[in-house]
């Protein structure tokens, strides 16, 4: 599958609530191949199919560095299922959100159980990097960008940074 376009905010297709994945059939998994393509040109560590155009329950992950082989983890229909106490500061980007960037509190380590590009059922740990990349990615799935976690006005300005970006995008 050639590479997807992604959505950038302020577009209202972001918003919208992804659907769970009835089957893991060769779509699904075209649509994964696609997604994976797409972050590994962005370049980004996370996409979710909402950020394409497609609102299904459906992640692509890959956190490895530039020196390491590609380790891409397919996440369709994930679920937290605990957790850490430890909340951790990370700063976070979003391929939606170009070039903006703000510290976000998130808990530290999560479970997350989920169907993998076969549609095996897995269960994951994951701490780090990986757990704020999951869980930054399961946001999306229901229409939650990482600028909604921010005070209305600091998120105010950077979505009013993206508006007139764009619009001088459309002018040039």
């Amino acid at each position: 599958m050639a590479s997807l376009s992604i959505i950038t905010a302020p577009d209202p297709r972001l918003k919208v609530k992804s659907e769970l994945v009835e089957t893991v059939d060769g779509a699904t998994r075209e649509l994964m191949d696609g997604m994976l393509e797409t972050m590994y040109r962005a370049p980004g560590i996370g996409l979710s199919a909402v950020q394409v155009g497609v609102p299904k329950c459906v992640i692509t992950i890959d956190i490895s560095r530039d020196d390491e082989p590609n380790q891409p983890l397919y996440l369709v229909n994930p679920r937290i299922v605990r957790f850490s106490e430890e909340i951790a500061l990370y700063n976070e980007g979003c391929l939606s959100l170009p070039e903006q960037f703000a510290d976000i509190e998130r808990p530290e380590g999560i479970t997350v159980e989920h169907l993998d590009y076969h549609g095996e059922p897995q269960s994951l740990e994951a701490d780090g990097l990986l757990s704020r990349c999951i869980q930054h990615e399961m946001d999306h799935l229901t229409g939650v960008l990482f600028v909604d976690h921010l005070s209305s006005v600091k998120r105010g300005m950077i979505l009013r940074k993206l508006s007139k970006a764009r619009r001088q995008e459309e002018i040039a």
